[in-house]
């Protein structure tokens, strides 16, 4: 089933009534609607004294409970905010938080993966605006758990070797959004450094650039984003037709390929 498909499918998405804004003095939250012990630590890692509310601008989506966690969907959608300039990504309860920073410079505030989840977690969105401002939105994924803590198939078959940062990309018209839907597959076994033996292996960086050099989005990536990355991201109905999908991983092997509409 295909990653949008199986987005029909979620259904851990919080109400709007539990997410919206519960904000103190100078715009900054007053309690976490998720209850997380770990929020008030991640809020001053990644946010600091920055003004934030809690917010279903912010869209997070999963499934209620994680079947696999190593393939954890998680789609952010945050269409509902002027100027988002950058979206955090992380997940409360896992030993590598962050799980992806993402700018959509050209591109809309909406971006679709797969994840890993060590344990049951709150998974956010930290949205920033061009005012400085912090929307967050998140959702309650229940899970198994040990999705960070054992290598992937490819890793485990050894066949990562063969395939290593090859890409998939296609892009497929979005009538509901009014927008081009581009899904972009990179192979890598993106090794969360956690498993015996096996050192932290993962793509750090990939971004869109048109035939003038400028970037559409930006990705930086970290080890929770799932084996081989399955990344969807809308760009605007109308605009150049060929790309380039540049990158690299933790050990400097760069990923350079052409993406066409």
């Amino acid at each position: 089933m295909t990653l949008h498909r199986r987005a029909l499918l979620f259904t851990g998405m919080l109400s709007a009534a539990a997410l919206r804004a519960q904000d103190g003095p100078g715009g900054r939250t007053g309690g976490d609607p998720l209850g997380s012990p770990q929020w008030p630590g991640l809020r001053q890692q990644y946010l600091g004294s920055a003004p934030m509310r809690f917010t279903d601008a912010v869209a997070v989506r999963t499934p209620a409970f994680a079947d696999d966690a190593m393939n954890v969907p998680l789609q952010v959608d945050a269409r509902g905010l002027a100027d988002v300039q950058r979206i955090l990504v992380v997940a409360d309860r896992n030993p590598v938080r962050e799980v992806l920073a993402f700018e959509p410079l050209r591109a809309l505030p909406v971006l679709a993966l797969r994840m890993r989840l060590e344990q049951a977690s709150p998974v956010r969105a930290l949205a920033q605006t061009r005012d400085g401002q912090w929307p967050v939105g998140g959702a309650w994924v229940q899970a198994a758990g040990g999705g960070c803590t054992v290598p992937g198939a490819t890793r485990a078959d050894g066949s990562w070797k063969r395939t290593l940062n090859q890409v998939q990309a296609r892009f497929f018209p979005n009538a509901e959004y009014g927008s081009r839907r581009l899904r972009v597959r990179v192979m890598h076994p993106m090794d969360t450094g956690l498993a015996a033996g096996i050192p932290a292996f993962y793509i750090e960086q990939l971004e869109l650039l048109d035939a003038q050099g400028e970037p559409w989005w930006r990705l930086a990536l970290h080890e929770p984003v799932s084996e081989n990355p399955l990344l969807t991201l809308e760009l605007p109905k109308d605009g150049p037709r060929a790309f380039r999908l540049r990158g690299r991983d933790n050990n400097g092997n760069l990923i350079d390929a052409e993406v066409k509409s």
